[in-house]
C-alpha cells in the first residue's frame, strides 16, 4: 500500500514540474517575442525612412539633371543619379565640409571624351567638363576592370572625399579619401590622388588615338589642374561611377 500511494505521489509531482515548467516555457516565449517587437518596429521604420530619402534624392536629382541640360553634356543619367543619392548620404552624416560642389567621374564613357564633370549644385551650373584618365589596368579606351588591390594599376569605383592638395611629382595634386568599404578605401595606401598629366591631353588622344592611363589615379589635363582642384579641394565629393552592379548593390554609401 504505501509502495503505491509512493508512487501516485511521484506520479502527481512530475505532472506539476512538467506544467510548471510548461508555463514558464511559454511565458519565457511571450517576453521574448515582446520585447523583439520594439527592434523589428524600429527596424522597419529606418528601412521606411532611408527609402523615403532615397526617393527624394533621385527626384531632386533628376530635377537637377533636367534643369540643368546635363544629358546634352553627355552625362549619363544614372552617374548623375547614383552621385546625387550619394552626395546626400554623406552630406546627412556630416562628411562633407564643402556641400556645394559635386564632380562626376563618368567612366561608361569612353577615355577619349570629356567625362568629368565638376558641378556647382547651388547654381546649378557646370563648372567643367574635362578628360580624366583612368588605370593602366582597367582598360585601354574604356574602362571596365576595377580593384581596391595595391600594386593593382587599376582604378576604383565609388564616393570619395577630397582632403588637401600639395605639390609633388606631378605638381599640383589632391588627396581624396575612399568611402566605399572594399571598393576604394585602399586609396590612401594606393596614393591614389587626383592630379594634373601631360598624357591626358587632345595631342595624345590626336596622336596615338586613345588617352594616357595611369597606376590608377584619376588623372585630367595639365592645363586644368590648377583650376580645378582648388574648386573641389578641402571636402567635396568626388565620384567614380561605372554601371557595375556589384558595386552598385554593396556600395556602403548607397546602400547602410
Amino acid at each position: 500500500m504505501k509502495t503505491l500511494v509512493n508512487s501516485i505521489f511521484r506520479f502527481i509531482l512530475s505532472l506539476l514540474l512538467l506544467t510548471g515548467y510548461s508555463h514558464a516555457e511559454a511565458n519565457s516565449r511571450l517576453t521574448t517575442k515582446a520585447n523583439s517587437r520594439p527592434t523589428a518596429t524600429a527596424g522597419l521604420l529606418k528601412t521606411n525612412s532611408f527609402r523615403a530619402e532615397r526617393t527624394k534624392a533621385i527626384k531632386t536629382a533628376m530635377d537637377i539633371y533636367q534643369e540643368m541640360n546635363l544629358d546634352a553634356a553627355g552625362l549619363n543619367e544614372k552617374a548623375f543619379e547614383y552621385a546625387y543619392v550619394g552626395y546626400e548620404r554623406l552630406r546627412k552624416r556630416r562628411l562633407l565640409h564643402k556641400t556645394t560642389v559635386l564632380s562626376v567621374c563618368d567612366f561608361s564613357q569612353a577615355s577619349s571624351n570629356e567625362r568629368m564633370y565638376v558641378i556647382d549644385l547651388l547654381n546649378k551650373k557646370l563648372l567643367y567638363r574635362t578628360y580624366v584618365a583612368h588605370g593602366i589596368n582597367s582598360g585601354k579606351e574604356y574602362a571596365n576592370s576595377f580593384s581596391n588591390r595595391q600594386n593593382s594599376y587599376k582604378s576604383s569605383l565609388g564616393f570619395y572625399i577630397t582632403k588637401q592638395s600639395y605639390f609633388g611629382d606631378n605638381g599640383l595634386s589632391l588627396r581624396i579619401q575612399g568611402m566605399d568599404r572594399g571598393f576604394n578605401d585602399m586609396a590612401g595606401r594606393r596614393n591614389i590622388v587626383i592630379h594634373g598629366a601631360p598624357y591626358v591631353s587632345t595631342r595624345i588622344l590626336k596622336k596615338y588615338g586613345v588617352m594616357g592611363t595611369t597606376f590608377g589615379c584619376p588623372a585630367i589635363p595639365d592645363d586644368m589642374s590648377s583650376r580645378i582642384i582648388p574648386v573641389i579641394k578641402k571636402g567635396t565629393c568626388f565620384f567614380i561611377y561605372y554601371p557595375s552592379q556589384k558595386y552598385l548593390a554593396a556600395s556602403s554609401v548607397l546602400n547602410r
